[in-house]
């Protein structure tokens, strides 16, 4: 993203047209946005038109105008997209859904810079700098015959790719907080998601993208706000499908590696202190004190000794020693050894790298 960002001012001030290419809710039109606000054309207007939401026979007088009684119901003159963004920018949203006839017309306004409104007699002159973005693969799509080769080429001058949310989970911390401080009502604290939550967010696919999350956030705000939100907070029908299963498979990692792993059948005392974590009042689990619990009655230990204990180093040497264990059992296979520890094969991984361990 700080790449992409770099090369948005870079090309800003360009009159070139730009074809921003990226996976829907991934933020096209903040690129677009951003190209305008830093360009000598920032005081100037930015006008999105999202190219698949205008009925078919609307199209052309929707973007080049047209003039009164060119058509049925044409009682005056109207401006088009084109001339409302004279001297700024035009966003051509969902490109890859014109008909093949207005992408031969836009073809020849952007190599002539001059538009015909329906039912005019002479051309208009436009000054416009054209930003087009599609979720399609506009490439295959010209080999398919559904997309003009000559316009990608004349649009595909300048390319950006719109990076998908989960290539970028890092980010995720970072839009969560900002989201949610624009999103808290007026004098209220924003919400606040727990580390448990947040890696649940940042394992999570996100086909929706960034649109997606915001989506969360804005529910999240509306139902627990200015709250701490933990994994068990959330009912799982508040949920999207995919981030609810993730999170019972977290709630199973998390019993395998606190748990499972060190009883093959937990003692009666070790699945009290779980059923009781399970089973609080307000429904939900605290980390802290329940795998606390559970490592002292793991390790034989009535209380917490005198000089306290570093629970998160104990747990990873726990961890570790284990899929040690595992990974020797299994002659190195993984996918062996995420089936001995009920893991997924991709998260095992994951686990094998952050604690350096060799696979034979």
């Amino acid at each position: 993203m700080r790449a992409l960002r770099a090369l948005i001012s870079t090309v800003a001030d360009s009159q070139a047209t730009v074809l921003i290419s990226g996976e829907s809710g991934t933020g096209k039109e903040l690129i677009a946005r951003a190209l305008h606000d830093e360009s000598d054309r920032g005081g100037g207007r930015f006008v999105p038109v999202n190219c698949a939401a205008i009925p078919r026979d609307l199209v052309e007088a929707e973007l080049f105008g047209h003039r009164k009684g060119a058509f049925t119901g044409a009682v005056s003159d109207r401006v088009g997209r084109f001339e409302l963004a004279h001297g700024g920018t035009l966003f051509l949203d969902e490109i890859g859904d014109l008909p093949l006839d207005i992408q031969v017309k836009l073809l020849r306004v952007l190599q002539e810079r001059s538009i015909d409104p329906v039912g005019a007699t002479k051309s208009v002159d436009v000054d416009v700098r054209v930003v087009a973005a599609s979720h399609k693969d506009l490439e295959a799509e010209v080999k398919a015959g559904r997309f003009r080769e000559d316009l990608f080429y004349r649009l595909n001058v300048l390319p950006l790719q719109s990076p998908p949310l989960r290539r970028r989970a890092d980010d995720i911390p970072d839009l969560v907080d900002f989201h949610a401080k624009r999103l808290a009502p007026k004098g209220r604290s924003p919400i606040r998601f727990s580390p448990d939550m947040m890696l649940a967010l940042k394992s999570y696919n996100w086909p929706g993208n960034v649109r997606e999350l915001i989506n969360i956030v804005d529910r999240f705000t509306a139902l627990f706000p200015a709250q701490d939100i933990g994994l068990r907070t959330v009912p799982a029908a508040m949920l999207p499908k995919g981030l609810a299963v993730l999170r019972d498979e977290l709630f199973g990692q998390l019993a395998a590696s606190n748990v499972m792993e060190l009883f093959p059948e937990p003692p009666e005392a070790v699945q009290a202190a779980m059923d009781a974590g399970n089973n609080a009042d307000d429904g939900r689990f605290d980390d802290d004190s329940s795998v606390q619990d559970i490592i002292m009655l793991a390790q034989g230990m009535d209380e917490l000794p005198t000089q306290g204990m570093p629970l998160k180093q104990r747990l990873a040497e726990i961890e570790r020693n284990y899929i040690s264990q595992a990974l020797e059992l299994s002659e190195g296979n993984v996918s062996k050894t995420a089936k001995l520890l009920s893991l997924q094969r991709t998260t095992l991984i994951e686990k094998i790298n952050k604690y350096e361990l060799r696979v034979a």
